[in-house]
């Protein structure tokens, strides 16, 4: 199995992952396997986290094509309590259509932007969150082991 280190993702991804929590999106399989449902609920991704050996898979588009740790990881992370659960905000980021917005914007910045005017968001508080769990992200230093052979949808 081959092994690459993943870089930290743009910082929209923690509140994407936050979003399928509130949504009810993860569905733990087992201690190291999840299913993710896209926002929209056309796709399903398979996660893999071993964290003992900080090696993890995904079969999103973030995680296969671009080499950061994409949402669906990191919402497995949430799950299992290995990443900080902003609950106030969790309950803020329920149904947005993350892909609807990514394809109308197509810029990351600026659909935060709009989900923080929109949900009327403290954006300080927003901006600390994410600082913080990609803090813990880049310290758990996660590589991606071809777990899964399929191919996401690009």
């Amino acid at each position: 199995m081959s092994s690459n280190y993943l870089k930290t993702p743009p910082r929209i991804k923690v509140l994407e992952a936050l979003g399928a929590l509130a949504d009810g999106r993860v569905e733990e399989v087992n201690e190291k396997e999840a299913l993710v449902r896209s926002s929209d609920g056309t796709r399903t991704y398979k996660v893999y986290v071993d964290i003992s050996r900080r090696e993890v898979d995904s079969t999103d588009n973030g995680t296969i094509y671009r080499g950061y740790v994409g949402y669906p990881i990191i919402s497995f992370l949430m799950t299992k309590r290995l990443l900080p659960i902003n609950e106030k905000l969790m309950q803020s980021l329920r149904g947005i259509p993350w892909k609807k917005l990514n394809e109308e914007y197509k810029n990351y910045a600026k659909v935060m932007e709009v989900i923080i005017k929109d949900r009327e968001l403290n954006e300080t508080e927003v901006n600390k969150y994410i600082d913080q769990v990609l803090s813990v992200l880049r310290r758990m230093n996660l590589k991606r082991v071809q777990k899964y052979h399929e191919v996401a949808e690009e």
